[in-house]
């Protein structure tokens, strides 16, 4: 069986985001996808608008202890931990490949510190890289993660550092865990990113009453899912009506009217995370939905469908 690629139509569905063009608004959630590698048998990475990799630290992290995973209702929650090999293993082997397949590269930055967020940075600047997303939101980590994405000040000075060591599109990931995201996308856009995605999994937990004991191994672990679509809806209109610079929507897309419904809200592009599990071709099915909603309703510019809510 042949990798699935993206249906021809005649809708331009070319998007641009903070200065990464884009093919199509349609990217991969961080962690969901690894490097594209692991799905190339069953997706055409290089039809995707981008590949948007796992998180990557400057040595790497082990993540944390099992169970890190469960399937809840309509979601699942996972408490990774942000695993990784390191900075170095990427540009080794799997920035290489996404170059050598025509795949367009968002490199998910992350940190237990301000400092190493610069460093990661530093290490990727002569590697193929076309982007970067600066994770400051992840609720599965100690040091770094949402414990720097939930206050103004610390977002402002992560975002200016990271500006300032690179001319490539800055993305920076927010977390829907505060009182008012529509803040820290203002801190974010005036420290210098060129986009924000948004948003990162909302807190959780589950609880196995047999055991009395929660089913991951940290009490709290990350929600995603098609039961956080509506937060993440509403997070995506409060941030287009706060901020200029584009949006990459994310949370419970799991077909084309999902995705369609985000550009309504605001977004520019898409993510499609969780979705990855449960059908590993959900991101070229998503592709393939939003051209058939834009052929059906007439729409020859997939650009018309940004923040064209209308009512």
């Amino acid at each position: 069986m042949l990798p699935a690629t993206a249906a021809p139509t005649n809708v331009d569905m070319a998007v641009n985001l903070g200065g990464l063009s884009m093919k199509n608004p349609v990217t991969t959630a961080s962690g969901t996808f690894a490097a594209g590698r692991e799905y190339s048998d069953f997706v055409d990475v290089s039809a995707l608008g981008a590949i948007t990799t796992k998180g990557v630290s400057l040595n790497g992290w082990e993540g944390n202890a099992s169970p890190r995973i469960a399937e809840v209702p309509s979601g699942m929650l996972n408490s990774i931990g942000l695993q990784n090999p390191g900075v170095e293993h990427l540009k080794a082997c799997e920035l290489p490949w996404l170059a050598e397949v025509g795949a367009t590269a968002i490199v998910n930055v992350s940190g237990h510190s301000f400092d190493e967020y610069v460093q990661v940075i530093e290490a990727l600047e002569d590697a193929p890289v076309d982007a970067y997303e600066v994770n400051i939101s992840c609720p599965n980590v100690d040091a770094g993660g949402m414990t720097i994405g939930t206050h103004v000040e610390s977002v402002e000075k992560v975002v200016g550092m990271c500006r300032e060591v690179t001319a490539r599109p800055l993305i920076v990931k927010l977390t829907p865990n505060v009182t008012d995201i529509a803040e820290i996308a203002r801190a974010a856009e005036s420290a210098g990113a060129d986009a924000i995605s948004l948003i990162n999994t909302l807190m959780g937990m589950a609880i196995d009453a047999d055991r009395r004991c929660t089913l991951t191994s940290r009490p709290f672990a990350g929600f995603s899912g098609p039961a956080i679509k509506p937060v993440a809806l509403r997070c995506m209109w409060q941030c287009h009506n706060a901020v200029k610079v584009p949006l990459l929507g994310m949370g419970g897309i799991s077909n084309g009217t999902d995705a369609v419904e985000f550009m309504l809200a605001g977004a520019t592009a898409v993510a499609v995370g969780t979705a990855n599990f449960v059908n590993p071709q959900a991101t070229i099915d998503v592709i393939d939905g939003i051209a058939e909603y834009c052929e059906r309703h007439g729409v020859k510019d997939v650009n018309e469908l940004i923040g064209a809510l209308q009512c």
